[in-house]
């Protein structure tokens, strides 16, 4: 027979994220002064006009930059169970380990090749 009472906590922790950021916007939404002049609907509001275009292209490598770090760094993370539990897994993991730092040295050598790395 299924027990639906075990689920209690989750139910209740489920209702609890979902009712707190409601009543934070419902109340803020109440409280909060309403003022719409037109400094507040300028783009601004820290009392300097605008100068020039608001469309900015950024170039391409700043991007790539940015990716190639956070690939890099959220796979380095993986690592992390890895070495703690070393002992545990064996010789197996250390395999899958070591084909996953081979290939994540494949990617870095790649990347500085192609000129993803350089900031200039």
């Amino acid at each position: 027979m299924f027990l639906l009472y075990k689920y209690d906590i989750f139910w209740a922790f489920l209702i609890i994220s979902n009712v707190i950021p409601i009543l934070a916007f419902l109340i803020s939404a109440v409280l909060a002064p309403i003022s719409k002049g037109p400094e507040k609907l300028s783009s601004y509001e820290s009392g300097i006009e605008p100068m020039g275009d608001a469309w900015l292209q950024f170039r391409i490598r700043y991007y790539m930059f940015a990716l190639v770090f956070v690939v890099f760094d959220v796979e380095t993370v993986f690592l992390y169970p890895w070495a703690i539990s070393f002992d545990v897994l064996g010789v197996s993991v250390f395999i899958e380990a070591f084909i996953f730092m081979l290939i994540l040295i494949v990617g870095s050598v790649y990347a500085w090749r192609k000129g993803a790395l350089e900031w200039s």
